[in-house]
């Protein structure tokens, strides 16, 4: 497999947007203002992703307290190279229809958490996602947990993208709080014209500042939400978005979203992922 690496970073398209929901306007947004590089992963060396930046996490959320994930999933995650290997300057994530520890799934879920945890700047990965009913790849940020006295979704999430792998053209970008979480989150689709996203790789990013978080793939702006915004939509509600995140990419298979594989589903499925980049 031939790498290429995506070197041009957008950082001064500038779109005419409206913003979630009811909150419209047709003030101009700057996709990526932050430039300064931070952090990377270019995934440039083969075996298990570098331990100085990732945990693999394993098990079936039991261990955490939470199983299934906290959305019945059905999945166990590993961190064998079946399930997770970087090979060539990419990091593959492969969900696999298996028997292993009681499920008929693996797949694989990684994150920063004491590693990167970091308040504010623009997060962005290159990816080339997988397809089919019941497959749901993710890139994402959880919030700290304050030494265990917080938990979600007190301690906030923003997922950067979100995808269902029977819908290959849309993937969205999503927060979830206190009183905005699961099926009550604030949530935006974006749709892709003309292609698929497990055709090729695209850039999926945000740019998060105190007062502010802007979604936008391959340099396309697409949702931008203030605290103004939350506290409309949900009469109140707090914006919790003021604390140190850490980033996940992972595949899940099953759950309340997006429920279960079908018989048109092909496993196994892989996510590739190019790099992951954080600047502020």
């Amino acid at each position: 497999m031939m790498k290429i690496k995506n070197i041009i970073l957008k950082v001064s398209v500038t779109l005419s947007i409206a913003i979630l929901m009811s909150c419209e306007t047709s003030e101009t947004q700057t996709v990526a203002t932050l430039t300064n590089l931070v952090w990377a992963d270019e995934f440039d060396t083969n075996g298990a992703p570098d331990s100085a930046n990732w945990n693999l996490l394993t098990g079936d959320g039991s261990a955490q307290g939470i199983p299934g994930w906290g959305n019945n999933e059905l999945q166990t995650y590993t961190d064998r190279p079946e399930n997770v290997t970087v090979q060539d300057g990419v990091l593959i994530i492969t969900a696999k229809e298996e028997s292993f520890d009681g499920k008929s799934y693996t797949s694989a879920r990684i994150t920063t958490k004491g590693k990167l945890d970091q308040q504010y700047g623009r997060f962005e990965a290159r990816i080339k996602l997988p397809a089919g009913k019941g497959v749901f790849p993710a890139f994402w940020l959880l919030g700290d947990d304050a030494n265990g006295s917080l938990v979600w979704p007190e301690i906030g999430e923003i997922d950067i993208m979100e995808y269902l792998g029977d819908e290959p053209t849309t993937v969205f970008g999503t927060i979830h709080g206190p009183g905005y979480s699961g099926a009550n989150s604030i949530t935006k689709e974006y749709q892709i014209l003309q292609d698929r996203f497990d055709s090729g790789f695209h850039v999926f990013g945000v740019e998060w500042t105190p007062n502010r978080i802007n979604w936008y793939v391959d340099g396309d702006l697409y949702n931008s939400i203030t605290p103004e915004d939350v506290n409309e939509e949900t009469g109140g509600a707090e914006w919790v978005f003021n604390r140190p995140f850490h980033i996940i990419l992972n595949v899940a298979i099953g759950g309340n979203l997006p429920g279960a594989p079908d018989s048109t589903t092909v496993l196994p499925q892989r996510m590739l992922v190019d790099y992951v980049r954080v600047y502020n």
